[in-house]
């Protein structure tokens, strides 16, 4: 599978490879590499004032997700994800994720979310707000 990456990303944070993280294989599980692009993502909002649950007058839901693994990472190990926003429409967007070994910049994923605006109280899609819009 093939993603197309945007040529920059706003947005980079460094996260560590806990032991936890680790699966029967010795490296990195496709559960943990989830949990890394989530936490960049909620770090990510977090940076302009939002949350998951609010972004704005409404929150996020993850419709899909793709990610392309490029490289084994091992305990111990420091990841560093950088996020970008791409693909905004009336209700959604992606999100895209290029991870990379911090100490080495060898590439070890890259993956995509298909992020959806959504109204918890009323459990359906949302428009997305324009003060969000306007950050991408």
């Amino acid at each position: 599978m093939q993603l197309e990456m945007p040529a920059e990303f706003p947005f980079s944070t460094e996260l560590e490879v806990r032991i936890a993280d680790i699966n029967y294989g010795q490296h990195v599980g496709h559960d943990a590499m989830l949990r890394f692009l989530h936490e960049a993502r909620l770090q990510m909002l977090r940076q302009h004032g939002y949350s998951e649950i609010d972004i704005g007058g409404c929150g996020l839901i993850m419709g899909d997700t793709t990610v392309v693994f490029q490289g084994e990472v091992e305990y111990p190990a420091s990841l560093r994800i950088e996020v970008a926003v791409t693909n905004p429409g009336r209700a959604g967007f992606d999100m895209m994720y290029r991870v990379t070994d911090t100490a080495s910049g060898r590439a070890v994923a890259m993956a995509r979310t298909g992020m959806i605006c959504f109204d918890y109280e009323r459990k359906r899609m949302a428009r997305m707000p324009e003060a969000f819009r306007s950050l991408f």
